[in-house]
């Protein structure tokens, strides 16, 4: 079966959790949490939860978990402290998550930024996973480190990705 194929076998309205990672963002300030949760919307999936969380590894991960166990939810996208700082624990609190690694997700992800921003774009440790038959995928914190994984990788592909984590 062709990719299209595949892409017109795949539901086009998800149910998709939003968890943004940061010490200092609220609901009204997330940037790139507001922008991850219109561009879903505009490509017509439904928000099903929208949470921040501190960023402390165990956190993280109990809030992420209880959000995937939630009723319905097709895919968790995560935001913010995908970097190198010391204080950036997204990437150990969900790979720990996963079931299967999606590699090429962070590697399009890193060429893509290179391309907008060059070598700098290896500081990035975006990835993404499958749990079970949802998807999980991470990224930057910065508003255009989230449009480009959104816009680029995320809308063209979530239902893709999702009705091949449910095979």
């Amino acid at each position: 079966m062709s990719v299209r194929e595949h892409r017109e076998r795949a539901e086009q309205t998800l149910s998709v959790a939003v968890l943004t990672v940061s010490d200092t963002r609220t609901l009204e300030n997330d940037l790139g949490g507001n922008l991850i949760a219109s561009l879903l919307e505009q490509a017509g999936h439904r928000v099903a939860h929208r949470k921040i969380v501190r960023d402390e590894c165990l956190v993280i991960r109990e809030l992420a978990e209880k959000l995937l166990d939630s009723d319905g939810v097709d895919a968790l996208l995560v935001t913010g402290g995908t970097g190198l700082a010391a204080r950036d624990q997204t990437t150990e609190a969900i790979e720990g998550l996963y079931d299967a690694r999606i590699p090429g997700y962070g590697e399009l992800f890193r060429m893509l930024s290179y391309q907008e921003i060059g070598s700098a774009a290896m500081l990035s440790r975006a990835s993404g996973g499958r749990r079970g038959q949802q998807v999980i995928l991470t990224m930057p914190g910065s508003p255009a480190g989230v449009q480009l994984a959104m816009e680029k990788l995320i809308i063209p592909e979530l239902p893709h990705l999702v009705h091949h984590a449910g095979k």
